[in-house]
């Protein structure tokens, strides 16, 4: 029986980013050689490469950095919820069918195939976040680039997020993943003046 499932994208030259944001780039700044005793390298990213963690400075001018939050909303029991292929926005009636006894984490799958393209993907209605935060969720993950539509220039659902005080993961892989309740492990690296970073989520069995 497996235990543990990986649901962090590969983070390479290939990630996908917001167009216009820093891709990836790797090279070697010491090189393993007759002179050299190992391999350590330059690596360029934006701290929203792969699956991610937003911090509310990412939205919010006096908003804290991913390094001083509080790192329990990213530890402990979740539960994934499948609503696949339901449009433009996850409303609450899409994740009806899965809120009895609601951990207070919340993974959405939107798809079959997890998908980092920025021209077409499934964000979060605003009432559904303000839904959530009633049943005392306190971080949601979702297998799309952003929480809000691509086009969005004032970013409700994040805002939402704010207003509630909830923590956000992005761009997680959830194909192989059966709906139901696991232990979450996606913790952000302590970057002081980041707006965001990179995670490697996990989920494992209860």
């Amino acid at each position: 029986m497996k235990n543990i499932w990986d649901i962090s994208p590969p983070v390479d030259e290939q990630a996908a980013v917001f167009p216009g944001d820093t891709t990836y780039t790797q090279r070697l700044h010491f090189s393993l050689g007759p002179d050299c005793p190992v391999n350590v390298s330059a690596i360029t990213l934006s701290p929203h490469t792969g699956a991610h963690a937003d911090a509310p400075m990412h939205y919010d001018a006096q908003g804290q950095a991913v390094g001083s939050l509080d790192l329990q909303p990213y530890l402990g029991p979740c539960r994934v919820i499948q609503c696949l292929d339901v449009g433009p926005l996850v409303q609450i009636e899409h994740i009806a069918h899965a809120l009895d006894k609601l951990p207070p984490r919340v993974l959405i799958q939107t798809s079959r195939r997890a998908s980092q393209d920025w021209a077409s993907f499934t964000a979060l209605a605003v009432e559904t976040i303000a839904f959530l935060a009633t049943k005392n969720v306190v971080l949601i993950g979702i297998d799309t680039p952003s929480v809000d539509p691509a086009t969005s220039q004032d970013l409700p659902s994040h805002q939402q997020l704010l207003h509630h005080q909830m923590r956000v993961l992005e761009n997680l892989v959830l194909d192989d993943v059966p709906p139901g309740d696991y232990e979450l492990i996606a913790l952000p690296l302590k970057l002081m003046k980041a707006d965001a970073s990179p995670v490697r989520a996990i989920l494992r069995s209860l």
